[in-house]
């Protein structure tokens, strides 16, 4: 994506004028770490081991953002006992950390920029549809410096997105308004779920297209953090 067309997705002040930010709240696959392809992989190789027909692409798109049991119980067109879908869910993310280990990489310039988030006295977050196994598996590769201020994953019980509830308990977890975060997302269920919560959002175009990541809250359209440090947007937030 070019400068002109990073200034053009953005408002005037992703801060929104006066209004304050005081944390940001990533999510993870696809947006701190560039997995989503190895998601899909193991995808087809789960549903190969399954006897499950499916299109990949139609897979990820009604099913990205979501929990791993919601994710379960579309593939499989039932609902199912709790240990069941756990069974699955833990045979499923296996292998995709096995696909995705010999290959794994961050979102160019996640480390730094959410370092120089820190720095400046911003709140950390991280809202995730992912399990602790996967959160676990990100963070010992990713090895941060410091840990985000607050981790929510999709394992705790809480609806997945579009549903806003994982972004609102990470904003409760840190003591920041919902109206303080902007959340950094890949996927229109993620970006959607910033919406609801009454967050602003920046669309991280690592896995979809800009036009799938826009709204009136999105306050930036970029491949990945080097591109948004170019634009200084960290220096243009209110912190």
């Amino acid at each position: 994506m070019s400068s002109a067309a990073v200034a053009a997705a953005r408002h005037d002040s992703p801060g929104g004028g006066d209004v304050r930010t005081s944390a940001l709240i990533f999510d993870m696959d696809g947006t701190m770490i560039d997995s989503m392809p190895w998601h899909a992989r193991s995808w087809v190789e789960f549903t190969r081991r399954h006897g499950v027909d499916i299109n990949a692409a139609e897979l990820m798109r009604r099913t990205t953002g979501r929990t791993g049991i919601e994710c379960m119980t579309d593939v499989f067109g039932r609902e199912m006992e709790t240990e069941e879908a756990l069974a699955l869910i833990s045979e499923k993310e296996a292998i995709y950390r096995d696909l995705f280990t010999p290959v794994f990489r961050e979102v160019s310039g996640f480390k730094a920029f959410s370092s120089d988030a820190r720095n400046r006295g911003l709140k950390v977050g991280v809202g995730t549809a992912g399990d602790r196994h996967n959160i676990a598996f990100a963070f010992g590769h990713l090895a941060m410096p410091v840990p985000p201020h607050a981790v929510v994953g999709g394992d705790e019980g809480l609806p997945g997105k579009p549903q806003p509830d994982i972004f609102l308990e990470a904003a409760r977890r840190m003591d920041v308004p919902a109206h303080e975060c902007i959340v950094f997302e890949d996927a229109p269920f993620g970006i959607e779920a910033a919406r609801r919560a009454g967050m602003r959002a920046v669309a991280i175009c690592s896995s979809h297209q800009a036009s799938e990541l826009a709204g009136p809250h999105v306050v930036a359209q970029v491949r990945d953090y080097d591109e948004l440090m170019k634009t200084n947007f960290l220096e243009s937030l209110y912190a």
